[in-house]
């Protein structure tokens, strides 16, 4: 069978199935198949394909049609310009999280950085890229999730202590200038919950409102700032209001909502003296 024959298969079955990004899709599992650049797709469409890689890709697709994510399939995600590896036990970084990394960035002033539910590492590690004179530290419950992470930073070759620990559970005698997370903030009976299927519940659900994780952070957190020490959050898009309150509430001074690219309100933080 021909290149562009399989390759028009697999376009045409995953667009059939739904997909939004079929044609990109489908390129991305052939060149994963044939361990080829996507102009080699192009320059080699009259290649006649051995049998063996047209049954991998199309179990490929067949994986893809049944809604799997494509970077479960891949087994990475690329996020603040750098690869991570990534599987089902843990959530697949996404573009928006880039604006907690930006903002941690800009607390020029910070020398210890603790990141909660660090899942694959994606936060801490691009953090620690950018600044690597900093005190990293990430902690996740998810022993597997811990795993992913271990492995992506001796993949990119930084230097991040990770440890068990449910939220501050398993911190003692600690203290941070900076504390980020992407905690659990979806409502439990959330419709959005059916498309992250493949994803850690875990990681997803947070009781009634999806705001329990974050009120659990925001009150136990404040045992363990730096002298202005600050917290910075991710949230969904329409919390920003109900997680100010929150950190309001538990002392939390200079409280600021940022936007993501959609033009949400994503990312909240505040200082504590």
């Amino acid at each position: 069978m021909l290149l562009k024959a399989l390759l028009h298969e697999g376009r045409k079955r995953l667009a059939v199935s739904g997909c939004e990004s079929a044609r990109l899709d489908a390129d991305l599992l052939l060149m994963e198949v044939l361990h080829c650049p996507r102009s080699y797709l192009i320059t080699h469409d009259n290649e006649e394909l051995k049998e063996r890689a047209i049954v991998r890709f199309r179990d490929l697709i067949s994986r893809r049609s049944r809604g799997e994510p494509i970077a479960y399939i891949l087994g990475y995600k690329e996020f603040w310009g750098l690869p991570f590896k990534v599987n089902r036990n843990v959530l697949i970084p996404r573009p928006d999280t880039e604006l907690l990394v930006e903002t941690a960035l800009k607390f020029k002033q910070v020398k210890s950085v603790l990141d909660l539910g660090t899942g694959s590492g994606a936060i801490i590690l691009s953090i620690k890229y950018e600044r690597p004179d900093i005190n990293a530290l990430a902690c996740d419950i998810s022993d597997a999730a811990l795993q992913v992470a271990k492995e992506n930073a001796l993949s990119l070759g930084l230097d991040v202590t990770f440890f068990k620990s449910s939220w501050f559970s398993d911190i003692k005698n600690a203290k941070f200038d900076l504390i980020v997370s992407n905690p659990p903030y979806i409502e439990e009976n959330d419709e959005h919950l059916k498309a992250l299927s493949f994803e850690p519940v875990g990681a997803l659900i947070s009781g009634k409102d999806g705001l329990d994780d974050i009120r659990i952070i925001a009150k136990d957190s404040r045992h363990f700032f730096n002298p202005g020490g600050a917290l910075l959050l991710e949230h969904g898009y329409n919390q920003g209001k109900d997680v100010r309150n929150i950190l309001e509430e538990c002392g939390f001074n200079e409280i600021k909502t940022l936007r993501d690219l959609g033009s949400n309100e994503r990312v909240t933080y505040g200082f504590f003296e």
